[in-house]
């Protein structure tokens, strides 16, 4: 039987590429100088440190345009609000995202039910998969699947044929 799996995977070579051309220009910038301003990596999440709020989002936005310019998709991150440091400066956490929670999958399961293509669909962890008896069906689930937000990036693997 055919079938495909709907997954949220993060490019991290591509995440970590995005960081270093964001280090390189936080330490670069004339107007980063002297604002104590750093952007680095801490297993799941990217943590910004700066000594003044503006500063931290200035650094926040040359990432995210970093990560659009390597093809990250900014639903990946979840940016947190700036907290204050003990140092007195100010700092902002985002986790990156990645898998498709259950949440997000009971929705993509429903959305393909509501369709009434004839294809089904069964959370499996952190992903979901999509069988059907023709291909043509699991083409018309993925242009189903494509046309709605569920508020993450979806990719379309393992087709199977």
């Amino acid at each position: 039987m055919p079938s495909f799996d709907v997954v949220s995977k993060v490019e991290w070579h591509e995440v970590e590429n995005a960081l270093g051309q964001a280090q390189k220009e936080v330490a670069q910038r004339f107007d980063f100088r002297g604002t104590e301003t750093e952007v680095e990596r801490n297993k799941e999440e990217l943590v910004i440190r700066s000594s003044t709020e503006d500063r931290a989002k200035a650094a926040l936005q040359v990432l995210q345009e970093k990560m659009v310019k390597r093809k990250v998709s900014l639903k990946f991150l979840e940016v947190g609000r700036p907290e204050p440091t003990s140092k007195g400066g100010m700092k902002i956490t985002i986790k990156v995202k990645e898998g498709v929670d259950s949440e997000k999958a009971k929705a993509i399961v429903a959305a393909i039910k509501d369709s009434k293509l004839k294809v089904q669909g069964s959370i499996q962890g952190g992903q979901v998969r999509v069988t059907g008896k023709n291909k043509d069906d699991l083409q018309a689930c993925i242009q189903l699947l494509r046309s709605k937000d569920f508020g993450i990036e979806l990719q379309f693997t393992n087709f199977r044929d």
